[in-house]
């Protein structure tokens, strides 16, 4: 298992990023996931880790973090790449609207142009918001001023 996908991986489709900042109890990224990609050595307070083979990017453990810590990155498209957070904020964007991009530390980076927002009840107040945003700035973008 890895903590980065490889480079094919990346090219294949959608996958997740777990950013969890401390070893806390916590696993619900793990029962969230229908392929059981995301597994975790040992306890429920060590660090998530992916395989990358079993993951498909399906976005379901996004809105089960408690941190917020959960993204899926799709890196297919040619001229951009797709990101999907978790939302909590009202009132939610709506698909096509231009928005702020957030580094780590909420600094705005660019716009990007929202994609797609998944809103339902059994993901207990956290919506999935999809955006477009620069390739080269995958890795930096973390969360949207709307």
């Amino acid at each position: 298992m890895n903590f980065e996908p490889s480079t094919q991986r990346r090219q294949k489709g959608p996958y997740v990023v777990i950013e969890c900042p401390e070893k806390i109890p916590c696993d619900p990224c793990v029962d969230a996931c229908p392929n059981k990609a995301i597994s975790m050595n040992g306890s429920m307070i060590e660090l998530p880790q992916i395989d990358y083979e079993k993951c498909t990017g399906c976005l379901l453990c996004i809105p089960r973090c408690p941190g917020l810590a959960v993204f899926v990155i799709d890196e297919t498209p040619e001229d951009h790449s797709i990101i999907y957070i978790p939302y909590e904020l009202l009132p939610r964007p709506k698909r096509g609207d231009r928005v702020k991009a957030l580094d780590r530390e909420g600094r705005e980076i660019t716009d990007v142009t929202i994609t797609k927002v998944i809103d339902s009840k059994k993901f207990d107040h956290c919506a999935i918001v999809g955006f477009t945003a620069p390739k080269k700035l995958i890795d930096k973008i973390r969360f949207i001023k709307v």
